[in-house]
């Protein structure tokens, strides 16, 4: 097996492609090394360029005997998704070694507080971009510096308000881990709009799981729409999770360092006992290849998949069967502060969108024109 490294730019970050002939043992390998994550812009796994992940790169692709070629990392033309858009962007140096070392050090300062994993690796991202503004301004880290910053990277190149606020939580984060305090660093938030949720009806969830023919996929597409569960925390599940006396599902260590209880459907429970005896999980209820955890890219290809063949042209996602779980519960006359519970949501307002969206609350409006 040859394993191929080139350097690519990704999210404005530099990162280390991974490629290789398609094999899904080297796949779930790959996607279990630490820090490595999947692009979808580029179709391919890639990891942080940092003088310590090549290290671990290299170490763990050779413990597997497999050829590494990264004669392209010595290169210094790096791939782009648009090069004509880097013209106007300004060029951020590359990290320094002891900036890497800092970043380390800091990505394992968060484990430790048990932030989410997707958490760690979107802070480790932002601030590593920042620690380049700051190596590009060659200026102490400040509240102006912090502000031009915002501008320069995220404002004027018209970024995303969620891609803002992630910048402003991960540089506040770091900040905390510095242990550096500084005045008046009070940088407005934009509001994000308020998108109502995709949901499918009930008859687009029966037609999407009776397309899926694989018992495994059926299975785990099938908790995530009757349990409201999120992709993470589904494929977190272990055996142990599943209380079959109770009919009530285990959800630990969910967002927010949260346990909670969800819905076990007696209906899923059959099709939970067929697909155990079929595959004899050992630990995690959906188990990758080499026993190790199912991939998120993996279920989203299935539902792409099973979106297409039951004819669904909404642009959905794996969140999207989530979202359908409460508005039907709602839809069926259930207490939104039972929904609010199930969901493990902190906030009944988070839950209160859902309203918006149920169908059987807009139909049973009475229209005024009806009365004239």
């Amino acid at each position: 097996m040859v394993i191929t490294l080139f350097p690519l730019i990704h999210k404005n970050q530099h990162v280390i492609s991974i490629n290789f002939e398609f094999n899904l043992d080297v796949k779930n390998y790959i996607n279990a090394i630490e820090g490595v994550c999947w692009s979808k812009t580029h179709k391919t796994f890639y990891i942080a360029n940092t003088f310590l992940n090549k290290q671990k790169l290299y170490k763990a692709l050779r413990h597997k005997n497999w050829y590494v070629n990264y004669s392209a990392l010595a290169s210094k033309k790096v791939q782009t998704k648009k090069n004509k858009e880097d013209i106007n962007t300004l060029k951020l140096p590359v990290l320094l070694e002891v900036q890497q070392k800092e970043l380390e050090k800091f990505k394992k300062w968060m484990q430790q507080k048990r932030l989410s994993t997707n958490t760690v690796n979107t802070y480790f991202e932002v601030t590593s971009f920042f620690l380049r503004y700051v190596q590009l301004k060659q200026n102490p880290v400040s509240t102006r510096l912090i502000e031009q910053f915002n501008y320069d990277f995220i404002v004027r190149p018209n970024k995303s308000i969620s891609y803002q606020n992630q910048c402003i939580n991960g540089i506040k984060k770091y900040l905390d881990y510095k242990g550096v305090l500084l005045s008046n660093f009070e940088i407005e938030r934009p509001k994000k709009p308020k998108k109502l949720p995709e949901v499918l009806s009930n008859t687009e969830i029966k037609n999407l799981l009776d397309s899926i023919i694989d018992l495994k996929h059926r299975t785990l597409l099938t908790l995530i729409y009757s349990s409201g569960l999120r992709i993470g925390e589904a494929l977190q599940l272990r055996i142990t999770d599943i209380d079959s006396k109770r009919m009530l599902i285990h959800i630990k260590s969910a967002k927010g360092i949260k346990d909670r209880y969800t819905l076990l459907s007696p209906k899923f429970l059959g099709l939970l006992r067929l697909y155990y005896k079929t595959y004899k999980p050992k630990d995690y209820l959906f188990e990758g290849q080499s026993s190790g955890l199912y991939s998120t890219s993996s279920a989203q290809n299935i539902l792409k998949k099973a979106a297409k063949k039951a004819n669904i042209t909404k642009p959905i996602t794996l969140h999207t069967l989530r979202h359908s779980f409460p508005t039907h519960l709602l839809e069926n006359g259930t207490d939104i502060r039972y929904i609010q519970t199930l969901l493990g949501h902190s906030s009944p307002k988070t839950t209160m969108i859902y309203t918006h969206v149920s169908e059987t609350s807009i139909r049973n409006i009475k229209n005024p024109f009806d009365n004239l």
